[in-house]
């Protein structure tokens, strides 16, 4: 208490020493001094910057807004108020990456007004690995305000390198990453990953409700001032919002290198702490799924001879989850409405969700798997036709209810919601909001496909485990263009998943799909397969594989059964973008390690201390490598298993074929 009393006076002194009316920049530091962010009002315009470690990474960035059918709130302004805030408290994960967080800032408070007396409101908070950001809109609770455009600018000092994806596709999220100069960006997503010159950035969004995404446009080319672009309703309308409403967080991200910078926990700390109480009712866990054959060609969504969701197929699936310790079964294709030709574009839903197609008797299926101790999940796959969805959701949550489904994997495959929104605009927003939340009503856990990017919100509604929001194992089981590359899972780490939990669906460990596939390639050897499952976190894993396919590869089964999908802690300990990552993380309920290395389409080796193994301890590390002569062209299923007792004081050296990776499992003695 003592300590944070005096930082607050601290701040208080440093806010007093400017006059209210001033010009002079007012600085808030992180607590650990190496982040500065300076707020002032320069001629009538709100601005802000940033440095680290004493070098300015962000220069003169203007803050406001434009409105329809009111003065823009972007120019003669004045600071009328302005008070310091501060907080250091710690909080629990119910589960995710690491189960101890700590919410420990310094920030700002400050009131601008116009000259026809219209306040807004700027709050900022800075953290050690990083700052963000947000506006109070002006007027009163009952007034209707319908923002045509946000001012944010983020105005970086150099010109960095960049990893970013478009905005504005038709396939909103799903494409690979494109290296560049900052400078070269016409439109990004965010997560925005920069670096260079001793440090790393991203540029996102926290807390994200009732507010369109932002996305970041390039006002003038080759220049590097990114500002804030609000994805758009159908009419041109950026935010349909009121007086007195707060916007979502503005994130910068901040950290020596990658490596720290995914390690962040800024966009977690940004949300409001969790509403749901007691969620013991959440379970992370893996499963299996009716789900690969169909993506390879093997089996079918549509009613017909290849159908895969079947009440035969699905006990068979049970059976198989159950003597192998997996815990969950997806069935995709179970419910009324798959036979439509293109479902996705037809403009209205023939999905129906509370019933089952002929060949799929929900209530003999979940009484089986009751029997057998295995949850079944749910899917609900609207095509994008949002309000068809929505009007049958009660129905639908209440069905699941009565059959015990605990969890829905969610999809939402099209190029516009009802044939007429972007999939990240407000209408995304408050639609997936309604699900959360009704499906909270239920004790019904949710994981979506084609989903609004992740900013947070498991935080606050801790049934929102997961999402897709990037190019997944999927694309190369069936993709037309022929799956990712072989640096993709290199990128993720750094780009898509600072913003949250990824259901990328690992655990391939049969490679020769060409038969019904002849154009699509795993661009991966076994052990990388086996390495996701340590560095793309999600509370819920998939196997992806055929349970035929894991019988004949039982040795490199093991792994994939016996890591966690919840963890005590979380450390990335080396990376660089599109070429390698190293993720350690400790199980959450025993005092064991586990590791995962992958690299792109290179060969390598790198040397890993083991510093972060408990003092004094000895591990049996059971490790998982490339085999002699793996590739992922020529030879992706070599796998080698091998045991050593290691310890903390030792480094072990990673071989990594192309396209390869180690798993490691450190069980403590």
């Amino acid at each position: 208490m003592r300590k944070r009393l005096g930082m607050i006076v601290g701040l208080a002194a440093l806010v007093a020493a400017t006059p209210a009316l001033g010009q002079a920049w007012q600085t808030v530091t992180s607590p650990n001094g190496r982040i500065a962010v300076d707020l002032a009002v320069d001629h009538g315009e709100a601005v802000y910057r940033a440095r680290y470690d004493g070098k300015l990474i962000l220069d003169r960035s203007r803050l406001g807004f434009r409105f329809k059918d009111a003065a823009p709130l972007d120019a003669g302004l004045t600071l009328v108020a302005s008070r310091p805030i501060a907080l250091d408290r710690p909080w629990t994960q119910p589960w995710g990456e690491r189960r101890q967080m700590r919410e420990h800032y310094r920030g700002l408070v400050a009131t601008l007004a116009a000259a026809d007396g219209r306040q807004l409101g700027v709050e900022f908070r800075v953290f050690d690995d990083g700052f963000g950001f947000r506006y109070t809109l002006p007027g009163a609770a009952e007034q209707k305000l319908v923002v045509t455009d946000e001012e944010t600018e983020f105005h970086f000092a150099q010109n960095y390198r960049a990893w970013s994806i478009p905005a504005y596709r038709e396939k909103y999220s799903e494409y690979e990453y494109s290296r560049s100069a900052l400078s070269a960006i016409q439109t990004a997503q965010t997560p925005l990953t920069l670096e260079g010159d001793g440090v790393a950035m991203a540029v996102h969004e926290a807390a994200l409700v009732d507010f369109p995404s932002m996305n970041l446009r390039m006002p003038e080319e080759n220049s590097r001032t990114l500002k804030a672009d609000l994805s758009p309703w159908s009419n041109g309308d950026r935010a349909r919002t009121h007086g007195g409403a707060v916007t979502p967080w503005r994130v910068v991200m901040v950290a020596p290198d990658v490596a720290h910078l995914a390690d962040s926990t800024i966009v977690l700390n940004l949300n409001e702490p969790n509403r749901l109480g007691d969620v013991s009712w959440v379970k992370p866990e893996k499963y299996i799924g009716i789900f690969w054959a169909m993506h390879t060609g093997l089996l079918t969504w549509e009613p017909g001879p290849k159908l895969g969701a079947t009440t035969a197929r699905t006990k068979a699936y049970i059976d198989w989850a159950a003597k192998h310790g997996i815990k969950g079964v997806l069935v995709e294709g179970w419910n009324v409405g798959w036979d439509v030709p293109e479902w996705w574009k037809n403009g209205h839903s023939r999905f129906v969700f509370d019933r089952a197609q002929p060949a799929f008797d929900m209530a003999a299926v979940s009484a089986y798997a009751r029997a057998k101790g295995v949850d079944l999940i749910g899917h609900h796959e609207t095509g994008g036709q949002v309000k068809d969805y929505l009007r049958q959701l009660e129905p639908a949550l209440d069905y699941y209810d009565r059959y015990g489904v605990r969890s829905i994997k969610l999809g939402y495959v099209g190029t516009r919601l009802d044939e007429t929104e972007w999939p990240d605009g407000q209408y995304a927003v408050q639609s997936l909001q309604k699900v959360v939340e009704a499906a909270a009503r239920h004790r019904i856990a949710i994981f979506p496909h084609e989903p609004v990017k992740d900013t947070g919100l498991r935080r606050t509604w801790p049934n929102l485990m997961s999402r897709e929001g990037a190019r997944g194992q999927e694309y190369n089981g069936g993709s037309p263009d022929g799956g990712n590359a072989p640096d993709h899972t290199t990128i993720l780490p750094f780009t898509r998943l600072l913003s949250g939990p990824f259901d990328y669906t690992p655990g391939v460990v049969h490679f020769d799909y060409r038969a019904t596939r002849p154009n699509n390639r795993e661009p991966s050897t076994l052990a990388n397969q086996l390495a996701l499952y340590v560095v793309l976190y999600s509370p819920v894993q998939m196997a992806v594989d055929l349970p035929e396919h894991y019988d004949e590869h039982a040795d490199a089964f093991r792994f994939i059964r016996d890591v966690p999908t919840d963890w005590e802690d979380s450390r990335t300990l080396q990376g660089a973008i599109g070429d390698f990552a190293v993720v350690a993380r400790r199980d959450r309920n025993s005092a064991d390690w586990y590791l995962g290395a992958i690299t792109n389409d290179s060969a390598r080796t790198l040397t890993v201390p083991l510093d972060f193994l408990d003092k004094g301890a000895t591990y049996e590390a059971t490790i998982y490598s490339d085999g002699p002569g793996a590739d992922w062209r020529t030879a992706p299923e070599r796998l080698a298993i091998r045991r050593q007792m290691v310890s903390r004081k030792e480094a072990l050296s990673l071989r990594l074929a192309r396209g390869g990776g180690q798993a490691i499992r450190f069980r403590r003695l």
